[in-house]
């Protein structure tokens, strides 16, 4: 077996990579799309010995990846609307992110419903009823309790410990259960991309792609308007919400998920995501989900976004209102429009059934090939997308006849994972401990690389007072992230953008890296 490479990504190596392309270099596959979805592909193909170019024309995770709950589900929603097999596989893959591909990135949540009075004694019986159908099926997953700990009741004062914010009059206690959370979704896709990059992919982000048929595409450089025709065995569109714009035959039916930013003291600090059942809904819940960086994200809603796809989707007053109504039954202090500090929204890609509500529409994902030839991949979910990875190049290895290895990604680590080779160094395979834990959550494996590898002055001092990212951070998303701007390293590779405030106080730090390694801000 070949050596692996670097998983760095970075300018100079994305130059080689698009002289490679225009000089006539001919892939296997080109991917286009840097999502979720589409990293996960190179990230498959690239580890079954197939050659991988995959374009973005903005950057890694820019459009519905970065817009999520930062959950993996166990599927437990879908097996309440009696969907067994989506349920079932949803558990599996979970168990597969976090017992092996990326331990270092998703770990146990506790979620906890608080018994108010304002729940019945059927709609206790209900919640009860489901959590303990989770953990059937983390069970038949695989997945061991130590990973994902048994569902209970606790006791009032535990739920006080835990949301410290939460209502207390009437409180008889709390249903508590565990599902899989990410240190961020952004971050999952950069450590795919880079992993496949580590197998030999070429991950070349803002440049796009166009008049896509099944063999060729035309590619554009956004920074420099460069264009040039890349042929290729397999086309394959993994652009999501947008994968109408490569294949003009799809129908998507867009569904707006819109999520409210607090200080995490907005809520007594939690260690647990607060659960409130939606009244009358069956398997939908307002989650107020302890983050890094000292946040809550509260989620989620399931809107109809018809109409044009927007590259940022922003969310509507209704639902932020929504959000707040619904979290502010289960607090003992009302929080208020003042207290959101940030918000966004993400677009799911459904596939369109042409009736029925955004929120009952299947999650479950298609493999369509155009007349064209170009085979795209549409609907799905972020836990699942592993699955669909191998799903599109299982269809594309037999449609174009290529010669293809098994695919290895069910135990294959990305980097950060403990167990990932990673280049023979010793500075890649050093110890976590005495770092930052916020660095280590973030990098895993990896963390004693940022802070050994970084040039700057200061690498271990915040990028602003309050803010626990580090100088060396930025510096990395330059040199092994392949951060080309200053949105690049403040909107993705970290998450300090999804608050305004914050991302003012550090948009000089992060100029000065872009000016420091010759790219614009």
């Amino acid at each position: 077996m070949t050596p692996l490479g670097s998983g760095a990504l970075n300018a100079a190596r994305r130059a080689a990579d698009l002289t490679a392309l225009g000089d006539g270099e001919r892939p296997d596959v080109l991917v286009i799309g840097g999502g979720i979805t589409g990293a996960g592909i190179a990230l498959d193909a690239a580890s079954r010995g197939l050659r991988v170019a995959l374009v973005e024309k903005h950057d890694l995770a820019f459009g519905t990846s970065r817009w999520s709950s930062k959950l993996v589900h166990g599927g437990l929603r879908y097996l309440a609307s009696g969907n067994v097999a989506i349920a079932r596989r949803s558990a599996i893959e979970r168990g597969i992110l976090m017992s092996r591909n990326a331990p270092h990135l998703v770990r146990a949540m506790p979620q906890l419903v608080p018994l108010l009075p304002s729940m019945s004694r059927a709609d206790r019986a209900l919640v009860r009823a489901g959590f303990l159908a989770g953990d059937a099926l983390r069970a038949l997953a695989g997945t061991s309790p130590a990973t994902l700990p048994r569902s209970r009741r606790v006791a009032a004062q535990r739920v006080v410990q835990m949301v410290p914010a939460v209502r207390r009059d009437g409180l008889a206690g709390g249903l508590l259960a565990y599902d899989g959370q990410l240190i961020d979704d952004a971050r999952l896709v950069t450590a795919v991309a880079r992993t496949a990059a580590q197998h030999g992919a070429r991950i070349l982000t803002h440049v796009a792609a166009a008049e896509a048929t099944g063999t060729s595409a035309r590619l554009t450089d956004r920074r420099t308007g460069q264009s040039f025709d890349v042929s290729a065995a397999a086309v394959i569109n993994a652009t999501g919400v947008w994968a109408a714009e490569i294949d003009g035959g799809l129908r998507l039916r867009p569904s707006r998920g819109t999520h409210l930013v607090f200080d995490a003291g907005a809520f007594g600090n939690p260690t647990a995501a607060l659960t409130i059942p939606i009244p009358g809904e069956l398997n939908r819940f307002v989650f107020a989900m302890p983050e890094q960086l000292g946040r809550v994200y509260l989620g989620l809603t399931d809107e109809a976004a018809p109409g044009p796809i927007p590259d940022v989707p922003e969310p509507s007053g209704e639902e932020v209102t929504f959000l707040l109504d619904t979290v502010n039954t289960a607090l003992g202090t009302a929080l208020k429009a003042a207290d959101v500090i940030g918000a966004y929204a993400g677009l799911r890609p459904l596939i369109d059934s042409g009736q029925g509500r955004t929120a009952d529409v299947s999650r479950e994902h298609a493999v369509v090939e155009s007349a064209s030839g170009v085979i795209s991949v549409i609907g799905g979910k972020l836990t699942e997308y592993r699955y669909m990875a191998q799903d599109v190049l299982d269809r594309a290895v037999a449609l174009r006849h290529l010669r293809a290895g098994d695919c290895r990604t069910r135990n294959l680590p990305l980097i950060g994972a403990p167990s990932n080779p990673g280049p023979a160094s010793p500075v890649h395979q050093g110890p976590v401990a005495g770092l930052p834990a916020s660095l280590v959550a973030r990098y895993g494996a990896e963390a004693p690389q940022v802070f050994a590898t970084a040039t700057c002055e200061r690498p271990t001092e915040p990028v602003a007072e309050g803010i626990d990212v580090t100088r060396a951070e930025f510096e990395y998303a330059v040199t092994h992230e392949c951060a080309l701007d200053v949105s690049d390293i403040l909107d993705r590779r970290t998450r300090i953008g999804l608050v305004p405030r914050d991302r003012e106080r550090v948009v000089a730090v992060a100029a000065e890296f872009m000016a420091r390694f010759g790219l614009p801000g």
